[in-house]
């Protein structure tokens, strides 16, 4: 169990609705001429993110996941990212959409994409929910990024700490009691 800790609000529900219609415009505009677009899911914090993505697309859209870990239950990234699930299906010559929660020290979003290239889809675009320059350990960065937050350890709207709190409807910041 986690050292008690409370939740400061950071990024509000709203705000986060607000930003996904934007991006889904830049997206939709993007991917126009598809027949159809695979959007494939980083498990497990981009699933609340990726279930409102989509919807806003009004594009011919196929749902795939894949699991990458490089935390566990902690709060620092290992640096060591591992597939913990591949996709059911091939992307070789299709549109692929990679939909990442965080982008912090941007070693998942490196070696992921990296392992996505390697089964040439036709086009392959990344979205992050959240980007934190300043932790930036290799040179990566998504196409597409909904906000840019400071080096603070945040959950919800699907991001956990150790399993917990994915199901607040806004991006909090923890601040440890």
């Amino acid at each position: 169990m986690p050292d008690p800790y409370e939740i400061d609000l950071m990024i509000s529900a709203k705000s986060i609705a607000a930003r996904i219609e934007d991006l889904s415009r830049e997206i939709r505009e993007t991917f126009k001429d598809t027949d159809k677009l695979v959007v494939v899911g980083l498990l497990r914090g981009s699933f609340v993110f990726i279930a409102d993505l989509v919807r806003e697309l009004d594009l011919p859209v196929e749902v795939d996941f894949l699991e990458a870990s490089s935390y566990g239950d902690g709060m620092e990234s290992s640096r060591e990212v591992r597939i913990l699930k591949d996709l059911r299906g091939a992307i070789e010559g299709r549109d692929v959409l990679l939909v990442e929660d965080i982008v912090d020290t941007g070693h998942t979003l490196k070696h992921v994409t990296a392992l996505l290239e390697t089964r040439k889809p036709k086009r392959l675009e990344t979205i992050a929910l959240l980007d934190k320059p300043s932790r930036r350990e290799v040179d990566v960065k998504a196409t597409w990024t909904g906000f840019e937050i400071p080096d603070e350890f945040v959950v919800g709207y699907g991001i956990d700490f150790a399993q917990r709190d994915r199901n607040l409807p806004y991006i909090g910041k923890v601040r440890f009691i």
